[in-house]
């Protein structure tokens, strides 16, 4: 079930759009914002590599929901014991299991599913793959429902940017387009076209399209921070939701196929000048 071969990618937090367990995070609940984010590493590896067939891939996952869930022991080995870890900090501190196992149902589907159609299926999978991760961090803080809504939109225009930024990677190494095909056709280019090293006018407009329902996430998610009650954490938000916009921001007149497009730190002392206002 859990195999030999290792898949690590050797990516880290520093790899991330935002910051992982950042200085605005509490000391006392920064590892646990670890432990989750060392398990979602593992299990995003697992369902990218190609050293693994669909099937093995769904087998590894599914032996770690187990583990997350208590239904199973865990090997003594790094990638296993992230699931041990995450499930102790969920039993610690309260927080829903669904906010790990939901990223295991988003990956399993990575596993079989490599096209979209729509905007809608779309924004399904985003419900799995990155809306957990704000409320994850709701939840430790003590923060209320009231507060998902904001986050989930957060959540998901930051999936959709990272599928822009890595959109020709994605196909060149994982055979997988998260661009909604319908989309394209309409435009007149195909996924073929992302493998042409830099954005075709077509492209572009496609581009353009899912920035503007980007730009819509980012307004409803400017909402959150003022629903924040934890201090540090309304910061933390107001910097991630800054940092979403000039993601977008700079999606809009750089080529993503050509190079990944990147954040400057002109773009991170912005948004934290911009978060400071939430103090206020």
């Amino acid at each position: 079930m859990w195999g030999s071969e290792d898949v690590s990618s050797g990516k880290d937090a520093g790899d991330e759009n935002f910051p992982v367990g950042s200085l605005l995070i509490s000391r006392r609940l920064r590892p646990h914002v670890h432990a989750y984010y060392d398990f979602a590493r593992v299990i995003d590896d697992i369902v990218d590599t190609d050293r693994l067939d669909a099937d093995a891939k769904i087998t590894r996952l599914n032996a770690m929901e187990d583990v997350v869930l208590g239904r199973r022991a865990a090997p003594q080995r790094s990638d296993a014991q992230t699931a041990v870890r995450v499930g102790r900090t969920l039993a610690q501190t309260g927080v829903s299991t669904d906010t790990a196992t939901d990223l295991i149902v988003a990956f399993r589907q990575d596993a079989v599913k490599n096209r979209y159609d729509t905007w809608e299926e779309l924004e399904e999978y985003c419900r799995y793959s990155a809306n957990p991760v704000g409320r994850f961090l709701l939840q430790l803080h003590g923060e209320d429902a009231g507060t998902f809504g904001p986050s989930d939109a957060l959540c998901t225009a930051l999936q959709i940017i990272n599928h822009l930024q890595d959109c020709a990677d994605d196909l060149r190494n994982l055979d997988r387009c998260y661009l909604p095909r319908p989309w394209l056709e309409r435009e007149g280019v195909s996924v073929d076209d992302l493998r042409h090293g830099h954005t075709l006018p077509g492209m572009r407009r496609v581009f353009n399209a899912l920035l503007d329902r980007v730009d819509e996430l980012n307004r409803h998610a400017a909402l959150l921070p003022g629903l924040i009650r934890d201090r540090r954490m309304r910061m933390e938000a107001a910097v991630i939701v800054g940092l979403s916009r000039r993601l977008a921001q700079r999606l809009r007149v750089e080529d993503p196929i050509a190079g990944r497009v990147k954040l400057s730190r002109m773009d991170v002392a912005r948004a934290l000048a911009g978060a400071m206002r939430t103090l206020v």
